[in-house]
């Protein structure tokens, strides 16, 4: 199974997760079955790149994403790419997993998605700016 989450840097098991999971630097990858850890650039559209990062982690046969949140139109492009995705995760990506082993961490759901992102996305459709 390979676990990704947003990261920091390049430090492996070692590097602090991002908290924004769309703006972070890179991605590391866990492989549960091999123990191999590959980082990857973000090279989504919000870096610069093209696409989203659901996508470019698809690409990379991702099963399960681990973050501290996200907002309800990323949860969904997740799960259009079957890709499982838990909130509440900090401190390294080691941290991460453990959190996920113990089951400490949520799977992500509309109901406990980032209400900044949801209030962002009703703000930008109609128009208002506050």
């Amino acid at each position: 199974m390979k676990i990704a989450i947003p990261t920091m840097g390049n430090g492996g098991l070692g590097e602090q997760i991002g908290e924004h999971f769309g703006r972070v630097p890179t991605f590391t990858i866990v492989n549960t079955e091999t123990n191999e850890v590959e980082v990857i650039t973000n090279t989504s559209h919000h870096m610069g790149g093209s696409g989203y990062p659901p996508e470019l982690l698809q690409k990379k046969n991702v099963d399960i994403m681990l973050c501290s949140n996200l907002g309800g139109r990323a949860i969904g492009m997740f799960e259009e790419f079957g890709i499982e995705v838990y909130i509440g995760a900090y401190g390294t990506v080691k941290d991460a997993i453990r959190m996920w082993k113990s089951n400490m961490l949520q799977m992500a759901t509309d109901k406990n998605a980032c209400k900044q992102h949801a209030y962002r996305r009703r703000e930008h459709e109609s128009g208002d700016k506050k």
